[in-house]
């Protein structure tokens, strides 16, 4: 498991109730890595701050077998660096990242997409 103070999902069920329950959601799909500890650390600020309270945020360890549902997304087709970051609407997905991403490049997609 993940050690983040963000939401787990363990599951492709799990995965599927938040985002149909949340209308906008940021899930990060990695390891407790140096590429992606800062984009937790971020998250965790955001949800926080209550800035993007109509975010949902949450994060999905990436080498479970439910993982999957992120990896094998056509907006993450090729990517290589962790984490896979996924932000849907509505229960779809919007937009894909991958790799570190600094909290300028994380909000302007926020704001972009909801």
């Amino acid at each position: 498991m993940l050690q983040t103070n963000l939401k787990h999902i363990n599951s492709t069920e799990e995965f599927n109730k938040f985002i149909e329950e949340n209308e906008n959601t940021m899930i990060s799909c990695g390891r407790m890595g140096p590429m992606c500890l800062p984009v937790y650390d971020i998250m965790e600020e955001l949800e926080s701050d209550g800035k993007y309270e109509n975010v949902k945020f949450a994060d999905m360890e990436f080498d479970i077998p439910d993982a999957h549902v992120i990896r094998n997304a056509p907006m993450c087709a090729g990517f290589m660096g962790l984490p896979f970051t996924g932000y849907y609407k509505k229960g779809e997905m919007v937009k894909a990242t991958t790799s570190i991403q600094n909290v300028d490049q994380i909000t302007k997609i926020l704001d972009e997409e909801f």
